[in-house]
Parts: structure tokens; sequence; C-alpha cells
């Protein structure tokens, strides 16, 4: 069953952030705080008619205006144009003025509406999951190609160095023939020349 929006409010940076959520966790979820605004007091549950009617419209959907100002909020927003320091707050018809609306029960059309804009807000909560899923599935296949790419390069390096170890080995053991055989003829050769050297000696008489 689909939970019953509220309003929440808050300031961030340069603008006013307003989202129709059915929980403040829900809401800082939207905003991507990384901290508990409300309990900061830094957000709040907005009474203001004009704002609630913005959200609701397009539950889910982070609003902005430019910080302070009593403008509408919409999904794009522009840079607040008085940066200088001005202090806006105390304008009139600000929304830091403006007197609490009072709560009354809500007509049946009304309460249609608020599950209306809760179905919205779960279908766009949902939309963002998906995106969110196929975002990961894609770094996912991007890890795995990298990693493919890696293991591929190492293997040719491995596969590489154990030809040249084996050459190596090869020649190493032939210059270790070639060693063992001069040596032999060496002495084969010392032998032989003895042996010659004494039958001229004795045909010289």
């Amino acid at each position: 069953m689909a939970r019953k929006l509220k309003t929440y409010q808050t300031s961030l940076g340069f603008f006013d952030l307003a989202v129709a959520a059915p929980s403040m966790k829900t809401a800082l979820e939207a905003w991507g705080a990384d901290s508990n605004l409300f309990h900061q007091g830094a957000a709040k549950e907005s009474e203001d008619p004009d704002v609630i009617a913005a959200t609701m419209a397009a539950p889910g959907v982070v609003l902005k205006r430019p910080v302070g100002s009593s403008g509408p909020f919409k999904e794009h927003a522009e840079l607040p144009t008085n940066l200088a320091g001005e202090d806006i707050s105390k304008k009139p018809g600000s929304s830091s003025v403006r007197p609490k609306a009072q709560k009354h029960p809500k007509p049946a059309k009304e309460q249609a509406a608020d599950r209306e804009a809760a179905l919205a807000f779960e279908k766009e909560q949902k939309r963002r999951e998906r995106e969110r899923a196929k975002e990961e599935v894609a770094q996912r296949k991007q890890r795995e190609r990298r990693q493919k790419a890696v293991d591929t390069a190492q293997s040719a390096l491995d596969a590489a160095r154990r030809k040249h170890e084996k050459i190596a080995s090869d020649i190493q053991s032939q210059f270790e023939a070639l060693e063992e055989r001069s040596q032999a003829e060496g002495a084969r050769w010392d032998k032989e020349k003895a042996r010659l050297e004494a039958a001229l000696r004795r045909a010289r008489g």
C-alpha cells in the first residue's frame, strides 16, 4: 500500500530544496544529504500550500528555488541574483515570515490526490532504482572487461617468460656440453701429443 506523502524543505548551497516523500529518510536520500538535516534543524516538513502543491505535482522530484526567495519551486532553478549578503529572510513575503497554515481534515478529493501523488512517488522511486541498477550493471561489465584485459596481458607475459627461460636453459645445457667436449678433447690431445713426441725422439735416435 502506498504511503502518504509529505512535503519536506531544506536549504543546500545556493538553493532552497523541496520534495514530496513518504518519510524524512527518503527526503534526505532524494536530496543526497550525507547527514540528518532534520536533527540539525536545517530541514523541516513544509506547511506552505504553494510549496506542497508544487511538490505533490511531481512526487519524488527535488524542486529548487534561489535560497531564501519566495518564488515558486521548479525542477530547474537559476542561481540567486542577490548573493551580496542581503538578508532576504526578513523581506515581506519571505517564506520565513509566512504564518503557519492551520491544519484541517482533508476532503475525499484531496485524499485521493494524496494517494495518487504517493503512487507517483513510488513510480519515480522505482525508476531511479532501475537507473541505479543499470549503472551498476554497466560498471560491473566495465570492471569485468578491464580484468579480462589484465588477465590476457598477464598470461601473455607469463608465457613469454616461460619461453625465455626454456631457451636460456637449452643454451646453458649446450654450453655445458661443449665445455665438457672441449675438456675431453684437450685431454685426448695431450695424450696423443705425448705419444707422438716420444716416437719422434726414438726415431731420431
